[in-house]
């Protein structure tokens, strides 16, 4: 399926590893000028040449917290400047610690709403007004799979991201005129570091092996396996293209169907 992505200028929000590292490289790989932003410096440019050398993209790698707005700001600028505008966002974060309602504090709320909440406010900020000048844009959310589904013992998670669902319905409909789409991306149980983190951390909580906290999970995924980056980045494309045209407001999970419910 030709996509149509080449020479579109793309920027991925924490994407020296996981699952904005996948997305990076799928936008490149179909043509797609990137720019790819995170906090350590050596980890994004090992990532930036890594996807110059697979896809012999163009590929920025620009510094950046994505809990601050003028970080956010100075990435969407570098990637415009270098390429002449934007055309593809995709909003992307670390999680939050995984911890019962008791367990935390009230610094962890203001951690986990500028880690998960606020910076996609910025990035929708940053991106919104040139999409909306050119009239063609795409604006992709990457909470989690708890917007559809809340995920026992991420309680941080499942509600702060479900903020994010929030405004991504609310921009689609505000954006919709200008041809700027705005759609929801979840990911499900999926193989990266995020998740080995994860894993390390419930298993030391439940006094259980890492193999039985997999376990666990793969009996409630009807498919039976953990998810590959690639499988969601691949979604993430065929949404940034010129195929989904008609396609905003919606929220996918990609989760091999382990959400439960009809939508």
């Amino acid at each position: 399926m030709e996509l149509r992505l080449r020479d579109k200028v793309a920027v991925v929000a924490a994407a020296s590893q996981g699952l904005g590292r996948a997305i990076a490289e799928e936008l490149a790989a179909e043509g797609a000028r990137v720019a790819i932003c995170a906090r350590t410096v050596a980890k994004l440019e090992a990532a930036a040449e890594e996807i110059r050398r697979r896809t012999g993209a163009e590929v920025l790698a620009q510094p950046a917290d994505v809990r601050h707005a003028t970080d956010v700001e100075r990435f969407v600028n570098a990637a415009a400047e270098r390429w002449g505008t934007v055309h593809i966002a995709v909003a992307n974060a670390g999680g939050p610690p995984a911890k019962e309602f008791l367990a935390t504090t009230a610094d962890d709320w203001e951690q986990a709403v500028a880690l998960n909440l606020m910076s996609a406010v910025h990035l929708a900020r940053a991106v919104l007004p040139p999409m909306r000048r050119q009239r063609w844009g795409r604006l992709i959310f990457l909470p989690s799979v708890a917007v559809k589904q809340p995920i026992e013992g991420l309680l941080l998670s499942n509600a702060v991201r479900s903020g994010v669902a929030g405004l991504a319905k609310s921009l689609a409909n505000e954006c919709a005129p200008d041809n700027v789409l705005v759609n929801v991306v979840c990911p499900g149980y999926t193989r990266t570091e995020r998740l080995e983190e994860l894993m390390a951390t419930m298993a030391a909580q439940r006094g259980a092996s890492r193999d039985d906290i997999v376990c666990g999970w793969t009996e409630q995924i009807p498919l039976g396996r953990l998810g590959e980056p690639r499988e969601l980045a691949a979604l993430v494309a065929f949404l940034a293209s010129e195929r989904a045209s008609y396609i905003t407001g919606t929220a996918i999970a990609v989760d091999g169907g382990w959400v439960r419910s009809l939508f």
